[in-house]
């Protein structure tokens, strides 16, 4: 038996507020809407009262932001990839914005357990004057429960058509990919941290928003397995390596405050769910 699930999420503005819609198919879901900010701003936690995916199970998470509305996505525990045996698992998401609309996409950790078959997809769509604030994190099997990666696979892609594409396949067996200088280096967590504009960011904005990443980057514990570049005039990414996922996602909400800050003028208001 397989466990698929479908949620499509559906931001609109409405009279100064931001009203979230929602439909499922199977074990996905969204909880109430929480605004700790502001009306502007609705804030959801999407559960999967399964806990993760294993072979054959596949997960398609869909979200629409209308102009003007402004949706803030996170997860009460990480996504979890159990042992594959035989089919991948799969999850698959997509975000789509519209002309002046707002996103943060921010789950936390994707832990890929020993023996697991994954496929881990991203695909974006942005109109002109949108913005994509979202990351990534990665964990390579339970380093806290002495379980290394020792076995299995994860594919991950992350693409914007046009603009960005990000793929690889991590194969346990692949020695030079996960221990050498010039692949994972030893290190078991991989994080991405992308801010993505619909339209040209100002040179002079893109410059202050580098230089005001690079002080975080710096100062954080990882600043030797980090560093941040524009990839386009519409796209900064974030990147880091960890031994496991808690100074990755740690350093990755530090930039994001500051991000929040610098582009949209507004304080750094996390998600409930954090700190439960």
């Amino acid at each position: 038996m397989t466990w698929n699930a479908t949620l499509d999420i559906h931001y609109a503005a409405a009279e100064g507020r931001t009203v979230a819609r929602h439909r499922h198919e199977g074990p996905l879901r969204v909880l109430k809407s929480l605004y700790p900010e502001s009306p502007r701003v609705c804030h959801n936690v999407l559960v999967h009262p399964p806990g993760g995916i294993a072979g054959g199970d596949r997960l398609d998470v869909t979200v629409h932001v209308d102009g003007g509305a402004h949706g803030l996505v996170s997860t009460p525990g990480a996504t979890r990839f159990y042992r594959s045996d035989d089919a991948p698992a799969v999850q698959d998401v997509r975000l789509h914005l519209a002309e002046g609309a707002r996103l943060e996409w921010l789950p936390l950790e994707t832990l890929a357990y020993p023996g697991a078959r994954a496929e881990n997809r991203l695909t974006m769509a942005l109109a002109p004057g949108a913005a994509l604030m979202g990351w990534d994190v990665v964990g390579l099997g339970l380093p806290h429960a002495g379980q290394p990666f020792e076995r299995g696979w994860l594919a991950q892609r992350i693409e914007w058509p046009g603009v960005w594409l990000e793929q690889a396949r991590i194969d346990a067996a692949d020695a030079r990919l996960l221990d050498s200088p010039l692949g994972l280096a030893g290190q078991r967590c991989v994080a991405t941290l992308f801010y993505a504009s619909g339209s040209p960011l100002a040179r002079a904005g893109r410059e202050r928003a580098l230089e005001l990443t690079r002080e975080v980057l710096g100062a954080h514990a990882l600043a030797a397995q980090c560093g941040a570049t524009v990839l386009d005039d519409r796209l900064l990414v974030v990147r880091a390596l960890a031994p496991v996922t808690e100074p990755a996602v740690a350093l990755l909400r530090q930039v994001w405050a500051v991000w929040r800050g610098h582009f949209w003028d507004m304080p750094s208001v996390p998600p409930r769910i954090w700190s439960v």
